[in-house]
């Protein structure tokens, strides 16, 4: 197939339609950059144009037509994913979704949005409203889209309380459209949400979403800190265990990641604190102050509600989740960082051994989530980058210790995932994108069936920028 850009364009060109070279660029890119294993693959790579559709009927013509001439179409947010998932890998459209940012409904428990919705912008609906609020978020709450979210993410602010996006009912229903000449409307609940969810906008375009809600609170933001490491994760793990106390966050930094990366943070630490970032609901902090007089090693230094410092930290969630490496980069621009999954119930053992081999080139930063009701650890590791080869050594240790790795340095579905192929979206894909036009090079399974994860996957279009 060869695209007929030209054709596309005219054919498109009542809509909003923008071509701008400085913002075509602007637009084709998202935080691939804090990979320097993706930033010297991806950083030349740009759209044909922008189309940003205003309602789903839109959304149909921009597909139907781009079908017609076979345009790629890559969807866009707000462009905060890390991984070159909103990257146009073979060009064409990139279909911006940010005029499409409707509430449509809120209800007792649930709410209906469109995908352009920003996370604030739901949440503060939701709270005016009805005084609810989305049970996670992204640390990108403040740019990042609930669209971008559901198929790009997952987990984030509230997964030590209520899971993964993919864990039973943090989704409740999902309208696709697919990518075919006549192109259809769909209503995914239950089984076939896994088809679309966190596929990268591969195999459909979701144009409504159902998202479950939760109380609205005026969480308690905390900063905790400890000497040493292990009684820093231990208190997180264990706070996370106290059902009657009720946490939107429990995030913990190995030292010196406080002193060196955290600049409001800096004066009220030393560069051996380890600190344990919290969000606690007023009113468990009863429960939570009860808590923490168990643990005499743990020293309360910032309390949202009470405490008064002279540079007033912002909130506590932005130095979580990637806000932390993102914070490491802007002081330290060789720091990158790894995804691992610290199951239950060995998860502490295998923190503490990775540690013990690779600290202080690997810096702990743990994530409290919940995988099957049990307490475990996300890890989104600071890594201090020196070649390819030896972050690819990194990697392997990990797994061999039997700590996988959702590889943040790798552009596609699979290997960024759980180094398999996800036949439920492969599957959807063989029936909804025909032609494979949607974000092409991003799904190994359509492109190489006999791909055996030996190597990094390499688009043909990729290659390192000039």
């Amino acid at each position: 197939m060869k695209a007929n850009i030209a054709a596309a364009k005219a054919a498109l060109s009542h809509l909003d339609l923008d071509e701008n070279p400085n913002s075509l660029k602007a637009k084709s890119r998202d935080f691939f950059w804090y990979s320097p294993v993706l930033k010297d693959r991806l950083d030349h790579i740009t759209g044909d144009f922008v189309v940003a559709p205003r309602n789903e009927a839109e959304v149909i013509e921009v597909l139907r037509t781009c079908y017609e001439h076979d345009v790629p179409v890559t969807t866009r947010g707000a462009g905060t994913g890390n991984y070159g998932q909103a990257m146009p890998l073979a060009g064409g459209c990139i279909l911006h979704m940010r005029h499409m940012g409707s509430v449509k409904e809120i209800h007792p428990g649930r709410v209906v949005v469109e995908p352009g919705c920003l996370l604030k912008d739901l949440d503060a609906a939701c709270r005016e409203q009805s005084g609810q609020e989305i049970r996670m978020f992204s640390s990108t709450w403040a740019t990042a889209t609930i669209g971008g979210f559901i198929a790009g993410g997952s987990g984030g602010v509230g997964s030590c309380t209520w899971g993964s996006l993919r864990d039973l009912g943090n989704i409740i229903r999902l309208r696709v459209v697919t990518m075919e000449e006549d192109p259809r409307v769909l209503e995914f609940r239950g089984e076939e949400l896994a088809r679309v969810s966190h596929a990268y906008g591969t195999n459909g375009i979701i144009t409504e979403i159902e998202m479950p809600l939760a109380p609205a609170y005026d969480w308690v933001e905390m900063f905790v800190s400890f000497d040493a490491f292990e009684p820093a994760a231990g208190f997180a793990q264990d706070l996370a265990n106290e059902d009657g106390i009720l946490i939107k966050l429990a995030t913990v930094f190995e030292a010196p990641i406080a002193h060196d990366y955290f600049q409001r943070v800096k004066p009220h630490v030393e560069p051996g604190t380890n600190l344990v970032a919290l969000m606690v609901a007023p009113h468990s902090m009863d429960g939570f102050l009860t808590f923490l007089g168990r643990r005499p090693e743990a020293r309360l230094i910032y309390r949202s509600d009470e405490t008064e410092w002279e540079r007033h930290p912002g909130p506590v969630f932005e130095y979580g989740w990637n806000h932390t490496t993102l914070r490491a980069l802007k002081v330290d621009p060789s720091i990158t960082y790894l995804q691992v999954r610290y199951g239950y119930p060995d998860h502490m053992d295998k923190v503490l051994a990775m540690r013990e081999k690779f600290s202080p080139e690997v810096l702990q930063h743990l994530e409290v989530l919940k995988e099957g009701g049990k307490v475990m650890f996300a890890g989104l590791s600071l890594v201090k980058f020196t070649t390819e080869e030896r972050l690819d050594e990194i990697i392997r240790l990990h797994e061999e210790a039997g700590c996988m790795v959702f590889n943040p340095h790798r552009y596609t579905l699979e290997e960024g995932g759980r180094q398999t192929v996800d036949d439920r979206q492969l599957k959807f894909k063989q029936e909804a994108d025909p032609k494979g036009l949607l974000n092409p090079g991003k799904m190994i399974a359509w492109d190489d069936p006999d791909w055996r994860y030996e190597r990094m996957y390499s688009y043909p279009k990729i290659q390192a920028a000039e």
